[in-house]
């Protein structure tokens, strides 16, 4: 039996499109669906072949997207996924990321396609002082964001008990970093990842950058989170694809086990980059946990995943690789279609 053939939904976004690019590098055949309302064209290595323009809202461009690939599994990172957007706007996150997810469920069902890994978050997690977060701890959700990502794993278990799809459920906290040979990175049509925040004003895209909070009981007064690069996190993408049996349902963590401050993520930047970032202080956001770490415990035993990048440095220095190269994101990136 040959490899799978992969869809990515939301396959022209940041996790979306590296996942995509690293199946690509590891022999399967992978092809994109995406609306562009967030993604890049740019981001998907030969689009013109591998990414379909389309919304899950449209089953029938779903599913005779499915048909005609024939594709054997579905990666789904299709969503929005900004927490102070959903607080504003949590009719926009129930239609898209939970009827999307159900129109999507739907089609595969129909299609016969029984292999799902699904890009989950840590926000669906309670956050207690206990840290860090295990796959059994706790899930109340604080915002529509991580409410209506808890509503489709839920939708999923349901799926595999009735139809026999099986899923993996991948939790991950900060996905950070660029594509190792620096021609694919971070670049959000509207940005609100720290790294990169930091970073547009390193390049000089933007005069400073916000640090929400200095009062916060950690070490520097300073928000604490798990950064993960993305290389990896599309890892275990991979591997939990690999490793699915049809109606099995397993949920994982993708973190480090360790946080880095908001502080430190900029030093990071300051020391990689060589340049002086200017800092605003400013209040804290609603939805903001102190600290926020994954155990990748699970992860770890059963797949067998281990990062291959270890250090923030690391990350950082990907990830200004591709910001130095290309300061305004994929608008300066040569077209290659």
């Amino acid at each position: 039996m040959g490899k799978l053939r992969v869809l990515c939904t939301g396959g022209a976004g940041y996790v979306g499109s590296a996942c995509l690019r690293y199946l690509l590098r590891n022999g399967y055949e992978a092809f994109a669906f995406d609306n562009l309302s967030e993604g890049q064209y740019d981001a998907v290595p030969d689009a013109a072949t591998r990414l379909v323009v389309g919304d899950l809202a449209d089953r029938n461009a779903l599913k005779n997207t499915i048909k005609s690939l024939e594709i054997d599994a579905v990666m789904h990172f299709a969503a929005v996924a900004s927490v102070p957007q959903s607080i504003a706007q949590p009719d926009l996150y129930w239609k898209v990321n939970v009827i999307g997810t159900k129109n999507l469920l739907d089609v595969m069902v129909e299609c016969g396609v029984n292999k799902l890994v699904f890009s989950s978050t840590a926000a669906t997690y309670a956050f207690t002082e206990k840290m860090p977060i295990q796959e059994s701890d706790l899930q109340i959700p604080v915002t529509p964001y991580g409410s209506t990502k808890l509503a489709c794993e839920y939708l999923l278990r349901d799926y595999s008990a009735a139809y026999g799809i099986g899923f993996s459920a991948m939790r991950y906290f900060n996905a950070s970093g660029a594509d190792p040979d620096g021609e694919y990175g971070e670049d959000r049509k509207d940005e609100t990842h720290l790294i990169p925040l930091v970073l547009y004003s390193a390049v000089g895209r933007k005069p400073s950058v916000n640090i929400y909070g200095d009062d916060w009981e950690t070490r520097d007064g300073s928000c604490v989170r798990d950064y993960v690069h993305v290389e990896d996190i599309a890892c275990a993408h991979v591997l939990a694809m690999e490793n699915q049996q049809a109606g099995q349902g397993r949920f994982f963590n993708i973190g480090s086990n360790r946080g880095t401050t908001v502080k430190e993520i900029i030093e990071a930047c300051e020391k990689v980059s060589g340049k002086t970032i200017v800092r605003n202080i400013g209040p804290r956001r609603p939805g903001d946990p102190a600290i926020l770490i994954a155990s990748a415990d699970r992860l770890s035993s059963e797949l067998g995943w281990k990062p291959r990048y270890q250090t923030i440095e690391q990350i950082v220095e990907s990830a200004y690789r591709w910001h130095n190269r290309y300061p305004n994101g994929y608008r300066d990136k040569p077209k290659t279609d």
